[in-house]
């Protein structure tokens, strides 16, 4: 991509996004990829400065990505990402108005998360038999338990340092999204998880090393997410669960477990480390969407 005014100008945003808003890593650079990719179409078209932009560019933009199949959520996050470029060049006196400002979403459906039954979770979270005991059984059982009684991001979960695991109080101190702390409190069986864990599979996985994480490896490392990826899996298959589980199957079952049994929507969007209450309130119309599907199942005119 040529070097421009433009280009410039997103050099200026992006650092914004990074040092003012304290935006993560992997959120600015999406902001990057997509803004990138209409600055490229913008330099297709002989523009390479922001003033020259108008609603006509943007929408011819937003076509071109449709004439290319790029899916309509996609396209929704570029004019997003395209919004909050324009917003700060207004805000910084580049521009008098934003060329996006008029121009609506792309309309998307909103796919419900995919959960687990109380049932499967169950079959989940049972506990390991006396052969099956051993240092990575023990490590990998405290990390599923966790997982289903916080609700935490699986980045979180594999990043957690072990002194912001509180048994005593039964809470785990989380630094989120945007370095934004916050206190999620598990339950006395996760707790009794990671216990045994603690005192009989981390010692020995470590074998004499330090690690400021919980859960390690064999070799004394963190573990990355695609690995927990594949713990979750092989465990969901081994014990007969025939859906795909991952991570944030965990977490969208402990979400819709807790709005089921009446939890607050406000401390639900605390503990999942939510900045807007619309993404928490996703999981307020799984029950619904269950209760629909029963009535057409079973109703005689369904």
């Amino acid at each position: 991509m040529e070097s421009s005014p433009l280009t410039d100008s997103l050099d200026h945003f992006l650092r914004h996004l990074t040092v003012q808003r304290r935006l993560s890593r992997n959120t600015v650079n999406s902001y990057g990829s997509d803004l990138r990719f209409f600055i490229e179409f913008l330099q297709q078209q002989g523009i390479s400065d922001a003033v020259r932009i108008t609603a006509v560019e943007v929408r011819a933009f937003l076509k071109d990505c449709h004439a290319r199949e790029i899916q309509a959520r996609s396209n929704a996050r570029r004019l997003s990402a395209l919004r909050s470029f324009f917003d700060f060049l207004v805000f910084q006196g580049v521009l008098p108005l934003s060329p996006a400002a008029e121009i609506d979403l792309p309309k998307i459906g909103s796919a419900l998360p995919g959960t687990l039954s109380l049932t499967e979770v169950d079959l989940l979270l049972a506990s390991p038999t006396e052969a099956e005991m051993n240092p990575l059984r023990l490590r990998n059982c405290a990390m599923l338990h966790l997982l289903y009684a916080t609700g935490i991001r699986v980045s979180e979960l594999v990043k957690l340092p072990v002194q912001d695991c509180s048994l005593s109080s039964g809470h785990v101190r989380i630094l989120g999204k945007g370095s934004k702390e916050r206190m999620v409190p598990f339950n006395a069986e996760a707790g009794v998880r990671i216990s045994d864990y603690l005192e009989q599979g981390r010692p020995a996985l470590l074998g004499g090393r330090g690690s400021r994480f919980l859960f390690v490896t064999s070799r004394g490392g963190a573990m990355t997410r695609t690995r927990f990826w594949q713990i979750i899996g092989e465990m969901a298959r081994g014990c007969g669960i025939s859906k795909t589980v991952s991570p944030k199957t965990m977490r969208h079952s402990f979400a819709s477990h807790m709005l089921a049994g009446g939890a607050d929507l406000r401390a639900l969007q605390m503990m999942l480390g939510h900045a807007d209450i619309a993404t928490t309130q996703i999981y307020t119309h799984i029950d619904t969407s269950r209760l629909k599907a029963g009535h057409q199942k079973f109703h005689p005119r369904g």
